[in-house]
């Protein structure tokens, strides 16, 4: 009989660690007193402000599939939250989304200025790498090195930049719906698979759970941007925590605009449950993965 998911014991479970990630981050990400203390009070603005933890999520509960020191796994969700923070702040720049509202506060370029914000993104990415590079985060310099080249892949060209750089023409072309899933393959999902990859990563995992973990990422990813894209249809600015109906407004095709509500949010359904059938090899460990599968179709923010 199929495990129910409770969604009130999992939110309990995720602010927990979301809180965990949060210590983390704050120790990582010291205050400054110098004459670039505005960097790093922007920098922390960002980094500390909350938010679900997603990313980091994955990252912890795949690496305890595979016996990796808690420690060494929190490093790595701390440094894959660096890289999404720095994301969401040059994407909400003026040049970029032009957004003024994230996680229900001013974004970082309204709290501060153009400057500092991108300034504080660029401090956010680098540091990130510095972490996974240091000793503390495994001892195997083979596994760092392996880390450091994973983030950079998903995070770059043929990653989480190339996906922005394809959003932001998408309004001058009418993309079919596999061109979408590769633009949210890449914006999206190259950041979710190496959270899930680090894990694997981390604890030298077979060749055989690295592609059931990957099948697990590749399934949530999508499914987690179809969510995004419902919610920006169907939420509010209130309950999202940011401006919605951003698409609609800029013309752009989405899995919503191509497949309809009910279409999109049968297609992340049946997306859910194939992330969850690639997890079977490792029963009952990986419960809070399928839980994270079944929360993030449902979610309202």
């Amino acid at each position: 009989m199929p495990r129910l998911f409770d969604a009130e014991a999992f939110k309990k479970r995720l602010n927990e660690d979301a809180d965990r990630v949060t210590g983390a981050l704050d120790d990582l990400l010291p205050a400054q007193h110098g004459p670039e203390k505005k960097l790093m009070q922007a920098v922390r603005y960002v980094a500390l402000l909350g938010g679900k933890r997603v990313r980091p999520f994955l990252t912890l509960h795949t690496a305890s599939l595979f016996g990796v020191d808690p420690g060494c796994a929190m490093r790595a969700a701390a440094a894959i939250e660096m890289v999404h923070c720095y994301s969401l702040v040059h994407d909400d720049l003026p040049a970029m989304d032009d957004d003024d509202l994230r996680r229900g506060q001013p974004t970082c370029h309204i709290q501060f200025d153009e400057a500092t914000a991108i300034l504080a993104g660029d401090t956010l990415l680098t540091q990130a790498f510095e972490v996974l590079a240091e000793a503390d985060t495994h001892q195997d310099p083979a596994v760092r090195i392996e880390l450091v080249k994973a983030l950079a892949q998903s995070s770059g060209a043929k990653g989480m930049v190339g996906g922005q750089m394809m959003d932001l023409v998408a309004p001058e072309h009418e993309f079919e719906i596999s061109e979408i899933a590769r633009l949210q393959r890449m914006k999206t999902g190259a950041l979710i698979d190496f959270a899930c990859m680090s894990g694997a990563i981390l604890g030298k995992a077979s060749k055989s759970a690295r592609q059931h973990i990957h099948g697990f990422s590749h399934d949530l990813g999508l499914a987690f941007q179809i969510a995004d894209d419902l919610l920006d249809v169907l939420g509010t600015e209130e309950e999202v925590g940011k401006r919605t109906g951003k698409d609609q407004e800029q013309g752009k095709a989405t899995f919503v605009s191509l497949m309809g509500v009910d279409g999109a949010r049968e297609q992340a359904l049946r997306l859910r449950d194939q992330a969850i059938e690639h997890l079977v090899s490792f029963e009952e460990k990986a419960d809070h993965l399928r839980d994270m599968a079944h929360f993030v179709v449902n979610r309202v923010s």
